[in-house]
């Protein structure tokens, strides 16, 4: 069995992104750890916070909750702040994650993967899916943090797939159903969502694990823009959308390939 070891930039990105794949890891006996590098400190306020609890409190609370969801061994925070949306002022606040040096951020996780043993470090694609600062700075980190281990870990990047998205959208324009946005519109940092199938490595099927997802992003009822939004979906269209998890393995050739890396 493996030590797998996931960094996310916010908690609820776990929910949303890799929840399936890493309740399919934890069911199967692996050690599944998730790291988040921010506190989430500019999400949204929860309607159901308590009394002089912060956003971040609070959302550390959910992380706990969406933890036990999936089945996670353990969450470890590198305490950064939020950095919020590309071009806010939050971006340059001092104490954020966009704004951490590099190589001080990569020693706080590279600390992590040698308490665990990391045997697999999980990050995110080049653009972080969307262009969030603190998605993009993920990247960047766990390439740094890699080789700073005491045993370098094989390394993934969490994606989202762009053509299947798009085919998707494509599909339910020809079903009469109205999309205000389409994964080929510019993201955060101008470029369309996630990454072209011909450039992924990994398809992962966690059809079986659709209630652990939905367990996950439950637990972040607060950030309800979202959550709110893939909550609502129809059981056959949750299970269209999440049903498989994508993952590039850098210098793994094409095609993209159905099937497990773990």
């Amino acid at each position: 069995m493996s030590t797998i070891v996931y960094c996310h930039a916010h908690p609820d990105d776990e929910a949303s992104q890799t929840s399936g794949a890493m309740a399919r890891a934890a069911a199967e006996g692996h050690r599944v750890v998730v790291v988040f590098a921010t506190n989430g400190d500019h999400g949204e306020v929860a309607a159901d916070a308590v009394e002089g609890e912060t956003v971040a409190d609070h959302r550390r609370r959910e992380a706990e909750a969406s933890a036990q969801a999936i089945g996670l061994a353990r969450i470890a925070w590198l305490g950064y702040a939020d950095s919020g949306m590309t071009g806010w002022e939050q971006n340059d606040a001092e104490g954020s994650f966009h704004r951490a040096d590099l190589d001080e951020a990569a020693r706080r996780l590279a600390d992590v993967l040698d308490e665990e043993e990391a045997d697999v470090l999980v990050g995110y694609d080049w653009h972080g899916g969307y262009g969030h600062p603190d998605h993009v700075k993920v990247h960047h980190l766990v390439h740094r943090a890699a080789p700073l281990a005491r045993r370098t870990p094989r390394l993934l990047e969490s994606t989202m797939n762009r053509t299947a998205m798009t085919r998707q959208f494509d599909e339910g324009r020809a079903a009469g159903f109205e999309m205000e946005w389409s994964p080929e519109d510019p993201m955060d940092d101008g470029n369309p969502l996630g990454t072209p199938e011909d450039e992924i490595t990994w398809e992962v099927d966690v059809s079986a694990y659709l209630e652990h997802k939905r367990g996950a992003l439950e637990a972040h009822r607060s950030q309800a823009s979202d959550i709110d939004e893939f909550l609502s979906m129809p059981a056959d269209l949750f299970a269209q959308f999440f049903g498989s998890e994508y993952y590039i393995e850098p210098g793994v050739q094409g095609p993209m390939r159905p099937g497990w890396p773990f």
